[in-house]
């Protein structure tokens, strides 16, 4: 029938087509194996991200309106202090709490914001037409004939303190 060696030949090449082929099909599903493992990772990972920042948001919110309600705390502890002090300290002391509740910000319903409160007036005694010392413009000349008087000089100086210079 079949010699030996035919017979052994036969085996061995049956046996190499046989571990190839394994190796052929275990390459195919390990890659199969791997991807399904990448991608539950992945998906993990992107639930875990997606859990943090959802962490993060909600405790910025709620740091935010703990915040928002100690600054409320704090400016309606601050009206009551002052609205008792306008109400029993003396005009000094009324004053300095008015200029510190202007630093804090306008509130609708403030028992200071609704006083009011009028600049100072310029009560010094002037001439007819003139301005007074609080105006904007008060002390500027604009006429052309203005005496200049020249600028000092090192040797307009003795370095003893007195000055030698005389206009």
């Amino acid at each position: 029938m079949f010699s030996l060696s035919t017979l052994v030949f036969t085996g061995f090449f049956f046996l190499l087509c046989g571990t190839a082929l394994g190796a052929f099909l275990l390459h195919i599903f390990r890659s199969n194996i791997y991807s399904r493992e990448l991608e539950d990772r992945l998906n993990e990972a992107e639930s875990t991200l997606q859990n943090y920042q959802r962490d993060v948001a909600e405790s910025f919110a709620q740091t935010s309106k703990h915040i928002s309600d100690m600054t409320q705390c704090y400016r309606e502890m601050h009206e009551h202090l002052a609205s008792s002090a306008l109400k029993l300290a003396t005009p000094e002391i009324s004053r300095k709490i008015l200029d510190s509740a202007s630093s804090l910000g306008e509130s609708k319903n403030s028992y200071i914001n609704a006083q009011h409160i009028e600049p100072p007036r310029d009560w010094a005694p002037k001439p007819v037409g003139a301005k007074g010392a609080l105006a904007e413009d008060y002390g500027l000349r604009d006429d052309e004939h203005a005496v200049m008087r020249p600028t000092e000089t090192p040797e307009d100086y003795d370095f003893d303190g007195a000055v030698t210079k005389r206009y």
